[in-house]
């Protein structure tokens, strides 16, 4: 991970840009990938106090595969470009592709259509000189090697993809301004821990 820092700021210039006018930061993946993202969308509103829209996960077989696999989902690039098209993508929007093998045809369905809609695009993936590093503006590669179990991409893999995801949603929410420091300024106080860590960062910041 910390050899693709470059490639993860230069990403992150660009989302914090698209999403400073007004557009929206898509992720779509199948599998741990798309799992991975749909986290990752789901934590910014309660961290960050943004709109659900803002960041938005997109899911090979839909929210169902969180939780049970559709593992025949990852192959229709059609899709994720039709589900890009039912949320109204756009050119002030920005579209990350996560694969960790780098050739999942829903991830590359995805980038394409945003490609010819003039979306910026990223990608997220685990081997170098991919088919979807290659179709993307900002492409993030994630060396980690073989996993302990072959093919278990959940492993290293799943584990630098959720890495490389905190620090694109952080560090761009950063520079939208929505910390302070290093404080959750922003984030929604709807428990009751919350509610306490909020005073807790009204009297340190004060």
């Amino acid at each position: 991970v910390s050899q693709a820092l470059p490639a993860i700021a230069a990403l992150v210039d660009k989302v914090a840009e698209q999403l400073r006018s007004g557009g929206r930061l898509f992720y779509v993946g199948a599998g741990t990938s798309g799992r991975l993202g749909v986290l990752d969308a789901s934590e910014c509103p309660p961290t960050f106090g943004t709109d659900p829209e803002m960041v938005q996960g997109i899911l090979a077989g839909g929210l169902e595969a969180c939780v049970r696999a559709v593992e025949h989902a990852e192959d229709d690039p059609e899709a994720a470009a039709s589900e890009l098209c039912s949320r109204g993508l756009d050119s002030r929007d920005v579209v990350v592709g996560i694969s960790a093998s780098g050739r999942t045809p829903y991830a590359l369905g995805a980038v394409r259509y945003a490609r010819d809609l003039g979306v910026p695009t990223g990608s997220i993936c685990c081997n170098s000189g991919t088919p979807l590093s290659l179709e993307v503006d900002f492409p993030i590669v994630l060396e980690v090697g073989a996993e302990v179990l072959t093919g278990s991409t959940r492993l290293k893999a799943g584990t630098a993809t959720k890495m490389a995801l905190n620090m694109i949603s952080t560090a761009a929410m950063v520079r939208l301004g929505r910390v302070l420091g290093n404080l959750m300024v922003d984030l929604r106080p709807n428990s009751q821990k919350l509610q306490v860590r909020q005073v807790r960062n009204v009297a340190e910041a004060a």
